[in-house]
């Protein structure tokens, strides 16, 4: 997961030689059997910052969820907990004209602003997207 999450590959490509992966690899750092399941682990795996973009969530998401979900040596993954160093934190610019214009554009208050990725990406129709934007 640590592998295929950051610079591992299947095979063997010529662009390997071009970077220093070691610097970039994700390392699982502990392993843990999951009490009560027989072979499910929860696994611990860091990423060194100059993995990720500075200031760019859907890099730092990307590069960490994007391609291990569909990794077929696993039969299941699920990512259960993300810790972000507040030395990353700080290159985030937040919302461009502050939080409180974008709550009172949606007339949202007193609660996070979440987002989420409806599926299937085509084929509903404009109801119900809507009706899928909403449960969301």
């Amino acid at each position: 997961v640590a592998a295929e999450s950051s610079t591992g590959t299947w095979t063997t490509v010529w662009t390997d030689g071009l970077t220093s992966l070691d610097r970039y690899k994700g390392r699982c750092y502990d392993i843990e059997p999951v009490a009560g399941e027989e072979n499910q682990y929860i696994a611990y795996v860091a990423y060194p910052l100059d993995l990720f973009e500075e200031g760019s969530v859907t890099n730092m998401f990307t590069s960490i969820v994007g391609n291990v979900f569909g990794f077929k040596a696993l039969r299941a993954l699920r990512l259960e907990d993300l810790r972000i160093p507040p030395a990353y934190t700080k290159t985030f610019q937040g919302p461009p004209h502050g939080i409180q214009v974008e709550r009172d554009k949606l007339n949202k208050y007193g609660r996070p602003l979440l987002g989420c990725t409806i599926k299937p990406k085509l084929g509903l129709s404009a109801k119900n997207y809507g009706r899928a934007v909403y449960e969301c």
